[in-house]
Protein backbone atom coordinates (compact mmCIF):
# COMPACT_ATOMS: atom_id res chain seq x y z
CA UNK A 1 0.00 0.00 0.00
CA UNK A 2 2.67 2.68 1.02
CA UNK A 3 4.61 1.28 -2.83
CA UNK A 4 1.30 2.54 -4.20
CA UNK A 5 0.90 5.46 -2.60
CA UNK A 6 4.74 6.73 -3.58
CA UNK A 7 3.66 5.65 -6.87
CA UNK A 8 0.60 8.16 -7.05
CA UNK A 9 2.79 11.14 -5.59
CA UNK A 10 5.48 10.37 -7.78
CA UNK A 11 3.13 10.50 -10.77
CA UNK A 12 1.39 12.89 -9.96
CA UNK A 13 4.41 15.51 -8.62
CA UNK A 14 5.96 14.58 -12.29
CA UNK A 15 2.96 15.17 -14.02
CA UNK A 16 2.59 18.51 -12.32
CA UNK A 17 6.20 19.84 -12.75
CA UNK A 18 5.85 19.57 -16.44
CA UNK A 19 2.28 21.25 -16.12
CA UNK A 20 3.48 24.36 -14.56
CA UNK A 21 6.39 24.12 -16.38
CA UNK A 22 4.36 24.25 -19.69
CA UNK A 23 2.07 27.75 -18.12
CA UNK A 24 5.40 29.33 -16.99
CA UNK A 25 6.63 28.66 -20.66
CA UNK A 26 2.95 30.56 -22.21
CA UNK A 27 3.27 33.15 -19.82
CA UNK A 28 6.91 34.58 -19.73
CA UNK A 29 9.15 36.64 -22.06
CA UNK A 30 10.51 34.61 -25.15
CA UNK A 31 13.79 35.83 -23.71
CA UNK A 32 13.73 33.07 -20.72
CA UNK A 33 13.27 29.75 -21.71
CA UNK A 34 12.95 27.35 -18.54
CA UNK A 35 13.62 23.98 -21.28
CA UNK A 36 16.40 22.56 -19.33
CA UNK A 37 13.79 21.86 -16.29
CA UNK A 38 12.24 19.83 -18.39
CA UNK A 39 14.36 17.17 -17.12
CA UNK A 40 13.48 16.75 -13.40
CA UNK A 41 9.96 15.29 -14.51
CA UNK A 42 11.56 11.92 -15.71
CA UNK A 43 14.31 12.58 -12.65
CA UNK A 44 10.99 12.30 -9.90
CA UNK A 45 9.70 9.51 -11.82
CA UNK A 46 12.71 7.24 -11.59
CA UNK A 47 12.63 7.34 -7.77
CA UNK A 48 9.44 6.02 -7.42
CA UNK A 49 8.39 4.52 -10.71
CA UNK A 50 9.33 1.79 -12.86
CA UNK A 51 11.17 2.22 -15.74
CA UNK A 52 8.49 1.78 -18.49
CA UNK A 53 6.65 5.15 -16.56
CA UNK A 54 9.63 6.37 -16.15
CA UNK A 55 10.27 6.52 -20.05
CA UNK A 56 6.66 7.78 -20.83
CA UNK A 57 7.21 10.58 -18.30
CA UNK A 58 10.43 11.66 -20.57
CA UNK A 59 9.15 10.87 -23.52
CA UNK A 60 6.14 13.86 -22.21
CA UNK A 61 9.11 15.59 -21.39
CA UNK A 62 10.90 15.82 -24.46
CA UNK A 63 7.72 16.30 -26.42
CA UNK A 64 7.12 19.48 -24.56
CA UNK A 65 10.35 20.66 -24.89
CA UNK A 66 10.04 20.32 -28.82
CA UNK A 67 6.73 22.21 -28.26
CA UNK A 68 8.82 25.03 -26.20
CA UNK A 69 11.11 25.65 -29.33
CA UNK A 70 8.43 26.16 -31.60
CA UNK A 71 6.57 28.31 -29.05
CA UNK A 72 9.34 30.52 -28.76
CA UNK A 73 11.02 30.38 -31.96
CA UNK A 74 14.37 28.90 -30.96
CA UNK A 75 14.97 26.05 -33.13
CA UNK A 76 17.46 28.35 -35.39
CA UNK A 77 19.64 28.47 -32.15
CA UNK A 78 22.23 26.06 -31.89
CA UNK A 79 21.38 26.64 -27.58
CA UNK A 80 17.96 24.85 -27.99
CA UNK A 81 19.46 21.36 -29.55
CA UNK A 82 21.70 21.53 -26.80
CA UNK A 83 19.03 21.79 -24.16
CA UNK A 84 17.13 19.08 -26.31
CA UNK A 85 20.33 16.67 -26.00
CA UNK A 86 20.79 17.52 -22.56
CA UNK A 87 17.24 16.85 -21.87
CA UNK A 88 17.41 13.52 -23.79
CA UNK A 89 20.59 12.45 -22.04
CA UNK A 90 19.16 12.86 -18.51
CA UNK A 91 15.81 11.04 -19.96
CA UNK A 92 18.00 7.82 -20.91
CA UNK A 93 19.82 7.81 -17.09
CA UNK A 94 16.73 8.24 -15.47
CA UNK A 95 15.07 5.22 -16.94
CA UNK A 96 18.66 3.34 -16.30
CA UNK A 97 18.12 4.55 -12.76
CA UNK A 98 14.49 3.70 -12.66
CA UNK A 99 15.34 0.16 -13.90
CA UNK A 100 18.16 -0.68 -11.49
CA UNK A 101 16.26 0.62 -8.67
CA UNK A 102 13.35 -1.67 -9.53
CA UNK A 103 15.73 -5.00 -9.71
CA UNK A 104 17.02 -3.79 -6.30
CA UNK A 105 13.91 -3.92 -4.82
CA UNK A 106 12.75 -6.73 -5.99
CA UNK A 107 15.86 -8.48 -4.76
CA UNK A 108 15.72 -6.74 -1.40
CA UNK A 109 11.83 -8.21 -0.58
CA UNK A 110 12.88 -11.64 -1.94
CA UNK A 111 15.37 -11.44 0.80
CA UNK A 112 13.12 -10.14 3.34
CA UNK A 113 10.56 -12.90 2.11
CA UNK A 114 13.48 -15.47 2.82
CA UNK A 115 14.07 -13.82 6.29
CA UNK A 116 10.79 -13.71 7.56
CA UNK A 117 9.60 -17.04 6.60
CA UNK A 118 13.21 -18.27 8.54
CA UNK A 119 12.28 -15.90 11.67
CA UNK A 120 8.68 -17.30 11.52
CA UNK A 121 10.03 -20.65 11.54
CA UNK A 122 11.23 -20.01 15.15
CA UNK A 123 8.14 -19.02 16.86
CA UNK A 124 6.18 -21.48 18.48
CA UNK A 125 2.83 -22.11 17.50
CA UNK A 126 0.63 -22.04 21.08
CA UNK A 127 -2.17 -24.08 21.14
CA UNK A 128 -4.97 -22.20 22.86
CA UNK A 129 -5.57 -24.90 25.95
CA UNK A 130 -3.53 -27.40 27.80
CA UNK A 131 -4.34 -29.34 30.44
CA UNK A 132 -6.57 -27.25 32.97
CA UNK A 133 -4.57 -24.39 31.40
CA UNK A 134 -5.43 -21.47 28.60
CA UNK A 135 -3.25 -19.91 26.77
CA UNK A 136 -2.43 -16.64 24.45
CA UNK A 137 0.79 -14.86 23.57
CA UNK A 138 2.21 -12.10 21.74
CA UNK A 139 5.65 -11.29 20.21
CA UNK A 140 6.22 -7.61 19.17
CA UNK A 141 9.75 -6.84 17.79
CA UNK A 142 11.39 -3.71 18.09
CA UNK A 143 12.67 -3.24 14.23
CA UNK A 144 10.85 -2.80 12.01
CA UNK A 145 12.34 -4.83 9.56
CA UNK A 146 12.01 -8.03 11.53
CA UNK A 147 9.48 -10.47 12.66
CA UNK A 148 11.56 -11.71 15.69
CA UNK A 149 14.95 -10.89 17.71
CA UNK A 150 16.35 -12.28 20.94
CA UNK A 151 13.10 -12.55 23.23
CA UNK A 152 11.10 -16.37 23.06
CA UNK A 153 8.52 -17.87 24.58
CA UNK A 154 7.51 -22.05 24.08
CA UNK A 155 5.60 -24.39 25.79
CA UNK A 156 5.94 -28.52 26.40
CA UNK A 157 2.75 -30.03 26.95
CA UNK A 158 4.26 -33.78 26.72
CA UNK A 159 4.72 -35.79 30.04
CA UNK A 160 3.99 -32.24 32.04
CA UNK A 161 2.36 -28.60 31.11
CA UNK A 162 5.42 -26.32 31.24
CA UNK A 163 6.18 -22.94 29.72
CA UNK A 164 9.25 -20.70 29.38
CA UNK A 165 9.83 -17.11 28.16
CA UNK A 166 13.53 -15.90 28.01
CA UNK A 167 15.63 -13.12 26.62
CA UNK A 168 18.71 -13.66 24.85
CA UNK A 169 21.53 -10.64 25.07
CA UNK A 170 22.19 -9.12 22.63
CA UNK A 171 20.12 -8.06 19.28
CA UNK A 172 19.95 -8.87 15.36
CA UNK A 173 21.07 -12.65 13.90
CA UNK A 174 22.92 -13.54 16.72
CA UNK A 175 20.60 -13.31 19.60
CA UNK A 176 17.85 -14.98 16.95
CA UNK A 177 20.40 -18.09 16.73
CA UNK A 178 20.51 -17.91 20.57
CA UNK A 179 16.82 -17.72 20.61
CA UNK A 180 16.46 -21.01 18.60
CA UNK A 181 18.75 -22.44 20.89
CA UNK A 182 17.25 -21.81 24.33
CA UNK A 183 13.72 -23.28 22.36
CA UNK A 184 15.34 -26.19 21.58
CA UNK A 185 17.26 -27.31 24.72
CA UNK A 186 13.52 -26.64 26.20
CA UNK A 187 12.20 -28.74 24.30
CA UNK A 188 14.50 -31.24 24.94
CA UNK A 189 14.57 -31.24 29.12
CA UNK A 190 11.27 -30.05 29.67
CA UNK A 191 9.17 -33.21 28.76
CA UNK A 192 11.56 -35.47 30.76
CA UNK A 193 13.20 -34.15 34.06
CA UNK A 194 11.08 -34.45 36.94
CA UNK A 195 12.47 -30.69 38.48
CA UNK A 196 11.68 -27.53 37.31
CA UNK A 197 15.31 -26.76 37.89
CA UNK A 198 16.89 -30.00 36.58
CA UNK A 199 15.21 -28.74 33.26
CA UNK A 200 16.83 -24.89 33.77
CA UNK A 201 20.14 -26.39 35.02
CA UNK A 202 19.78 -28.92 31.71
CA UNK A 203 19.29 -25.84 29.30
CA UNK A 204 22.56 -24.13 31.03
CA UNK A 205 24.48 -27.06 30.15
CA UNK A 206 23.38 -27.56 26.60
CA UNK A 207 23.72 -23.53 26.19
CA UNK A 208 26.97 -22.95 27.64
CA UNK A 209 29.83 -24.19 24.87
CA UNK A 210 27.67 -22.32 21.89
CA UNK A 211 27.31 -18.99 23.64
CA UNK A 212 29.93 -16.35 23.48
CA UNK A 213 31.86 -15.29 26.59
CA UNK A 214 29.63 -12.58 27.13
CA UNK A 215 26.61 -13.87 26.09
CA UNK A 216 23.66 -14.67 28.53
CA UNK A 217 19.70 -15.56 28.42
CA UNK A 218 17.68 -14.46 31.44
CA UNK A 219 14.61 -17.26 31.85
CA UNK A 220 11.54 -17.61 33.94
CA UNK A 221 10.10 -21.42 33.51
CA UNK A 222 6.49 -21.94 34.90
CA UNK A 223 5.22 -25.52 35.17
CA UNK A 224 1.48 -25.85 35.57
CA UNK A 225 0.99 -29.53 35.35
CA UNK A 226 -0.36 -29.68 39.15
CA UNK A 227 -3.81 -28.63 39.68
CA UNK A 228 -4.11 -25.17 41.79
CA UNK A 229 -0.27 -25.34 42.48
CA UNK A 230 2.27 -22.19 40.33
CA UNK A 231 5.79 -23.75 40.13
CA UNK A 232 8.56 -21.46 39.24
CA UNK A 233 12.28 -21.47 38.25
CA UNK A 234 14.43 -18.38 37.32
CA UNK A 235 16.87 -17.51 35.75
CA UNK A 236 17.98 -13.83 36.23
CA UNK A 237 14.60 -13.13 34.58
CA UNK A 238 11.66 -10.66 35.72
CA UNK A 239 8.88 -11.88 38.16
CA UNK A 240 5.93 -13.66 36.75
CA UNK A 241 2.72 -11.09 37.71
CA UNK A 242 -0.05 -13.34 39.01
CA UNK A 243 -3.75 -11.60 38.60
CA UNK A 244 -6.31 -13.08 40.82
CA UNK A 245 -9.99 -13.55 39.30
CA UNK A 246 -11.38 -10.40 41.38
CA UNK A 247 -8.64 -8.04 40.16
CA UNK A 248 -6.08 -8.10 42.49
CA UNK A 249 -2.66 -8.70 41.27
CA UNK A 250 1.07 -9.70 43.02
CA UNK A 251 4.33 -10.22 41.37
CA UNK A 252 5.61 -13.54 42.49
CA UNK A 253 9.26 -13.00 43.70
CA UNK A 254 11.77 -16.04 43.33
CA UNK A 255 15.21 -15.91 44.14
CA UNK A 256 16.40 -14.51 40.72
CA UNK A 257 19.42 -17.21 40.26
CA UNK A 258 22.00 -16.27 37.33
CA UNK A 259 21.12 -15.89 33.54
CA UNK A 260 21.22 -19.03 31.34
CA UNK A 261 24.97 -19.18 30.20
CA UNK A 262 26.76 -17.49 33.19
CA UNK A 263 26.10 -20.40 36.09
CA UNK A 264 23.48 -22.86 36.60
CA UNK A 265 22.20 -21.38 39.77
CA UNK A 266 18.17 -21.12 39.68
CA UNK A 267 15.71 -19.94 42.31
CA UNK A 268 12.71 -21.82 42.88
CA UNK A 269 9.39 -21.08 44.42
CA UNK A 270 5.67 -22.68 44.23
CA UNK A 271 2.32 -20.59 45.14
CA UNK A 272 -0.68 -21.65 45.20
CA UNK A 273 -3.80 -20.58 42.17
CA UNK A 274 -7.42 -20.83 42.07
CA UNK A 275 -9.55 -21.03 39.22
CA UNK A 276 -9.87 -18.28 37.08
CA UNK A 277 -6.78 -16.76 38.00
CA UNK A 278 -4.18 -15.67 35.63
CA UNK A 279 -0.23 -15.68 35.21
CA UNK A 280 1.52 -13.35 33.22
CA UNK A 281 5.26 -14.07 32.05
CA UNK A 282 6.86 -11.01 30.11
CA UNK A 283 10.35 -10.20 29.21
CA UNK A 284 12.11 -6.94 29.59
CA UNK A 285 10.42 -5.25 27.00
CA UNK A 286 7.19 -4.90 28.40
CA UNK A 287 8.66 -3.87 32.21
CA UNK A 288 11.12 -1.37 31.10
CA UNK A 289 8.92 0.40 28.81
CA UNK A 290 9.58 4.30 29.71
CA UNK A 291 7.21 7.42 28.40
CA UNK A 292 9.31 10.41 27.64
CA UNK A 293 9.76 11.11 31.26
CA UNK A 294 11.82 8.23 31.45
CA UNK A 295 8.99 6.74 34.01
CA UNK A 296 8.24 2.67 33.41
CA UNK A 297 4.86 1.13 32.64
CA UNK A 298 3.08 0.80 35.94
CA UNK A 299 2.76 -2.88 35.09
CA UNK A 300 1.11 -3.62 38.30
CA UNK A 301 -1.43 -0.77 37.79
CA UNK A 302 -2.73 -2.57 34.79
CA UNK A 303 -3.11 -5.76 35.95
CA UNK A 304 -7.19 -5.61 36.50
CA UNK A 305 -7.11 -5.41 32.77
CA UNK A 306 -5.97 -8.87 32.98
CA UNK A 307 -8.25 -9.94 34.57
CA UNK A 308 -11.90 -9.99 32.78
CA UNK A 309 -12.33 -10.98 29.03
CA UNK A 310 -10.89 -13.26 26.76
CA UNK A 311 -7.04 -14.23 26.99
CA UNK A 312 -6.56 -12.64 23.67
CA UNK A 313 -8.61 -9.19 24.66
CA UNK A 314 -6.89 -9.19 28.00
CA UNK A 315 -3.57 -8.78 25.56
CA UNK A 316 -4.48 -6.68 23.44
CA UNK A 317 -5.59 -4.25 25.81
CA UNK A 318 -2.64 -4.85 27.69
CA UNK A 319 -0.55 -3.88 24.79
CA UNK A 320 -2.50 -0.86 23.84
CA UNK A 321 -1.76 0.59 26.70
CA UNK A 322 2.25 0.21 26.29
CA UNK A 323 2.13 1.70 22.51
CA UNK A 324 0.60 4.42 24.55
CA UNK A 325 3.04 4.61 26.87
CA UNK A 326 6.23 4.64 25.02
CA UNK A 327 6.72 7.58 22.83
CA UNK A 328 5.27 7.79 19.41
CA UNK A 329 4.18 4.21 20.38
CA UNK A 330 7.65 2.80 19.39
CA UNK A 331 9.12 -0.16 21.30
CA UNK A 332 13.00 0.56 22.09
CA UNK A 333 12.98 -3.45 23.06
CA UNK A 334 11.48 -6.58 21.60
CA UNK A 335 8.38 -8.02 24.08
CA UNK A 336 7.10 -11.41 24.30
CA UNK A 337 4.55 -11.96 26.83
CA UNK A 338 2.44 -15.38 27.84
CA UNK A 339 -1.00 -15.16 29.27
CA UNK A 340 -2.25 -18.38 30.84
CA UNK A 341 -5.49 -19.07 32.97
CA UNK A 342 -6.13 -21.67 35.55
CA UNK A 343 -9.36 -22.86 33.35
CA UNK A 344 -10.23 -26.19 35.13
CA UNK A 345 -11.99 -27.56 31.86
CA UNK A 346 -9.50 -26.77 29.37
CA UNK A 347 -8.45 -29.98 27.82
CA UNK A 348 -4.80 -30.36 25.27
CA UNK A 349 -6.88 -30.55 21.58
CA UNK A 350 -6.31 -34.51 20.18
CA UNK A 351 -5.60 -32.56 16.83
CA UNK A 352 -6.20 -29.30 16.41
CA UNK A 353 -7.18 -28.70 12.83
CA UNK A 354 -5.27 -25.40 12.76
CA UNK A 355 -3.03 -22.92 14.18
CA UNK A 356 -3.14 -20.14 16.42
CA UNK A 357 -0.54 -17.43 15.64
CA UNK A 358 1.08 -15.41 18.35
CA UNK A 359 -1.85 -12.87 18.45
CA UNK A 360 -4.20 -15.49 19.00
CA UNK A 361 -5.77 -15.68 15.41
CA UNK A 362 -6.50 -18.36 13.56
CA UNK A 363 -4.34 -19.67 10.74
Amino acid sequence: MRREQASLIGAGTAAGWLLVLTIVDVVVPPTVIPDTLFALAPLIACAVLPARTTAAMGVAAVLLLVWSGWWNGSWDTTQQWILLTDVVLVCLAAVVIAGVRVRREQHTARVTTIAEVAQRAILPSLPPTADGVAIAGCYLSAAEDAVVGGDLFDCCLVSHTRFVVGDVRGKGLAAVSHASRVICSFRQAAPTLRRLGDVARSMHAYLRPLLGPEDFVTALLVDLSAPGVVRLASCGHPPALLVRHDGSASFLEVDAGLPLGLAPEVGEATVPWSPGDRLLLYTDGLSEARDARGRFLPLLDLAPLLAHGSLQHALNELLTHVRQHVPGGHLEDDLAVLLLENAPTATVPARPDHDVDLWGQTA
